[in-house]
């Protein structure tokens, strides 16, 4: 949904950078149509159970390597075993850009290898967590498509106050590194028929790119 109130570019924190509205409508309907053809390879969709026992309520498909907590592995280790679905060249070619547009500056040394695929239906949340299973500290690239959600990023001590909310809408980027690369955050919420119409009948997709820094 078109917003009422123009959004521009706003730094979060330190290394935390939003930019509202970054990818168009083609470029989101591209994406939602790469997504679900990696959904529907066999290191498809799927929801992690945690050491605690509890499962996830977010969906995932990874790239590159796949991701189970809390750790990285060439297969579905914690599944069927099959091979990872292979990071493609032009998802990096995205991930340099967006941090170029981001920070401002070169990002041709960005060399992301991993892509975590989240899906979150109405019901869905993720709670605060870092993302510091990486080898690497460079930053995290993330880009939401479908239902807006409610984005909340905090400090990189604990999952308490301080933090901010924000809300992420289809086509946004999300950067965060530097300073904020560890920081904790996640997803309350998500606004359900708050998307635009880019060949999802709902839910929210969020595609966050890292460098594994493994070989």
């Amino acid at each position: 949904m078109e917003s009422l109130i123009p959004r521009g570019r706003s730094e979060i924190a330190p290394g935390a950078v939003h930019l509202p509205d970054w990818l168009d409508l083609d470029r989101q309907r591209e994406l939602v149509t790469a997504c679900r053809e990696w959904a529907g390879s066999p290191a498809g969709m799927r929801s992690a159970r945690l050491p605690s026992g509890g499962v996830m309520s977010v969906r995932t498909v990874c790239l590159g390597w796949h991701w189970y907590p809390y750790r990285y592995s060439r297969t579905v280790a914690d599944g069927d075993g099959s091979p990872v679905t292979p990071f493609p060249d032009w998802l990096g070619d995205l991930g340099r850009q967006a941090l170029a547009d981001a920070y401002r500056r070169d990002a041709a040394d960005y060399r992301p290898d991993v892509a975590l695929v989240n899906f979150y239906d109405a019901t869905a949340r993720m709670g605060m967590h870092q993302d510091r299973d990486e080898h690497s500290r460079e930053p995290v690239v993330s880009l939401s498509l479908g239902d807006t959600c409610v984005f909340r990023f905090g400090n990189t001590e604990n999952r308490n106050r301080p933090w901010t909310d924000l809300q992420l809408c289809s086509g946004d980027l999300f950067v965060f590194g530097g300073p904020s690369r560890l920081a904790y955050h996640g997803v309350p919420r998500t606004l359900p028929g708050t998307g635009p119409d880019i060949g999802m009948t709902g839910g929210r997709l969020n595609i966050t790119l890292r460098v594994s820094g493994m070989d």
